[in-house]
């Protein structure tokens, strides 16, 4: 009985400690999610009011940030303002933001509930090309699938390999000719880039409309379903 009560009142205190430490840890998500909700307001012309982006056939296409892995948009956010991702759009935004406010607005738009795409109708033809590379890749171009990184049903992996399914398929394009002309240089490893030099038109339009025609989260899976 005398080893008893001491691990039990240790193992109280050290729930008690974890408790009182997540508690802090949401209060301190909670205030940082309401300040990148104000910041959030000079994103939304672009993005939108509910993190979902916007497409404009042959124009320019912004990307759904609702439901994105947080950390990967500070990372973004951080290489527009040093140069490594090029963007004449985003690059006057980021340049206005503190290391605070980019984890205050990329918390934000994390918080929300990813929307399903408003994509255009593609041929069955192409969406099955797009599909086969999303998930098989082509090993005889040396080619992996997008899911080998971005995981099971491209819902993304962490800080490095962003949530692709249901995002907007001009966006996807856009970033993937970037890899293609050094424009953009952000990647781990240059993965991106070595995968995005071995694909042709046909495969860039293919993955991109195939992507965004994917539930975008597990949620919106089941809504499906």
């Amino acid at each position: 009985m005398s080893y008893r009560n001491p691990l039990k009142q240790f193992l109280l205190a050290a729930g008690a400690l974890f408790l009182t430490t997540q508690l802090s840890l949401a209060d301190t998500n909670s205030e940082a999610i309401e300040r990148g909700k104000a910041l959030a307001a000079m994103c939304n012309a672009c993005h939108q009011a509910n993190g979902g982006g916007m497409n404009i056939p042959g124009g320019e296409s912004w990307p759904r940030l609702a439901g994105l892995n947080a950390d990967y948009m500070v990372e973004q956010l951080k290489a527009f303002k040093t140069g490594t991702r090029k963007n004449p759009s985003m690059a006057p935004f980021a340049n206005m933001l503190n290391d605070t406010q980019m984890q205050d607005t990329s918390l934000y738009f994390a918080s929300l509930p990813a929307p399903a795409t408003n994509h255009q109708e593609a041929n069955k033809d192409l969406l099955a090309h797009g599909k086969q590379l999303a998930e098989q890749g082509d090993w005889n171009r040396y080619i992996v699938s997008c899911s080998s990184c971005h995981g099971a049903d491209n819902l993304g992996t962490g800080a490095s390999f962003p949530a692709i399914a249901g995002q907007q398929a001009g966006y996807i394009e856009q970033q993937l000719k970037a890899w293609q002309n050094d424009t953009r240089q952000n990647d781990p490893q240059q993965l991106m880039a070595s995968i995005a030099k071995r694909l042709n038109d046909n495969d860039i339009k293919a993955v991109s409309a195939w992507l965004a025609t994917q539930a975008p989260s597990r949620q919106t899976q089941g809504d499906k379903q």
